[in-house]
């Protein structure tokens, strides 16, 4: 039952009772909304939607503080099959991935159960992975590699374990998997299609001669574009390799000169590892005016009233109008500006404290 506008406005008052007493001045407004939420639902006489909805707070909770410590890393979500073998290929070349873009400073994320997930906390390390464990009726108990870390986070809840698994990640690795795999990586390409996440590389990996990904890759070019679904454009969003090495070159180039992007004032803003000449600028704005609402692409500052990620305040910025809905395009925009080998400078990650996308175009943000 659903509570009266009386009933509304009280909970509205016990809520701002709770946040004075509490003190607290950051995130005022988003946390009153929290408490004003959770109150109303008190009326709510269904036990099991209480238990869905303090269960998935709690377990947000844990892996937003967890991953909180790590933020000043980039992190690499890896995705497989709990079924393969540990002497098969495909665990061979998951744990292969894993050391060698550990050496490229990542982190590795995993899905903490056998197969795939094991290979990738192996080949990355104790020190160095994440293990995002789901409570299932089988396949319970987490890998040795990972299992009793503090790092090792446990979920009752598919819908909350892929949000963890997405939030923090620079980079996805499908490798051979089942419909959970194909589940992560359709959630994954449809999220950064969409721009509800920011871009990354999305890579396909199975060993040579499998040709797994090979099927799927066809389908999609010979289905899902001849019938319209998607924009041939969208081919750009993910890769499909046999090579480790290509793989981890796809992922670490991606961040080579192109750091993130955020929203400020309606426009996009691309930051940078390294300056781009007024040249570069030009040659963009020819090629990618397309994905422009109007004006063009712009070198700027960041923002006077930069009140997020201030670490980032001195690298350079592009400034653009972009047309929402040509994520494809967005990201041979991106490969354009990393095509160039000129010396960037490293800076760690953003925090995400004004918000990865869409957070940004919230109207409920107040600091833009």
């Amino acid at each position: 039952m659903r509570p009266t506008p009386e009933e509304r406005e009280r909970y509205h008052e016990l809520a701002t009772e709770v946040l004075e007493r509490l003190e607290r001045t950051g995130h005022s407004e988003l946390i009153l909304r929290m408490l004003c939420s959770v109150l109303r639902q008190s009326e709510d006489g269904r036990y099991a939607d209480l238990k869905l909805v303090a269960a998935a707070l709690e377990e947000m909770e844990r892996a937003f503080d967890v991953l909180e410590i790590y933020s000043d890393a980039r992190k690499v979500a890896i995705f497989g099959s709990a079924r393969c073998p540990r002497d098969g290929a495909i665990y061979q070349q998951a744990r292969e991935l894993a050391a060698r873009i550990v050496e490229r400073d990542f982190m590795v994320i995993t899905g903490a159960g056998p197969g795939v997930m094991a290979a990738g906390n192996e080949g990355a390390g104790r020190e160095r992975s994440f293990g995002m464990n789901i409570t299932l009726p089988f396949e319970t108990e987490a890998n040795e590699f990972i299992n009793h870390d503090f790092k090792l986070l446990e979920f009752k809840y598919f819908f909350t374990r892929k949000l963890a698994f997405v939030k923090d990640s620079h980079a996805v690795v499908l490798c051979p998997g089942g419909f959970g795999t194909m589940d992560e990586g359709f959630e994954v390409l449809t999220l950064v299609q969409t721009g509800k996440a920011q871009l990354m590389p999305i890579v396909c990996l199975h060993p040579e001669g499998s040709g797994f990904w090979d099927d799927w890759d066809a389908w999609v070019k010979n289905t899902l574009i001849p019938h319209g679904m998607i924009s041939p454009d969208d081919l750009s969003l993910y890769k499909v390799t046999t090579s480790v090495e290509e793989a981890c070159e796809e992922i670490s180039n991606f961040y080579r000169r192109y750091h993130s992007m955020r929203y400020h004032e309606g426009a996009l803003l691309l930051r940078l590892n390294s300056e781009i000449s007024q040249q570069e600028v030009d040659e963009l704005n020819a090629s990618f005016g397309d994905i422009l609402t109007r004006g063009q692409i712009e070198r700027v500052a960041a923002p006077d009233e930069e009140t997020f990620d201030r670490h980032l305040a001195p690298a350079p910025h592009l400034r653009l109008q972009y047309r929402f809905g040509r994520s494809g395009r967005l990201r041979q925009l991106i490969n354009a500006i990393n095509a160039k080998p000129v010396p960037s400078h490293q800076r760690p990650p953003e925090r995400g404290e004004g918000g990865r996308l869409p957070v940004e175009t919230d109207p409920g943000l107040q600091h833009q």
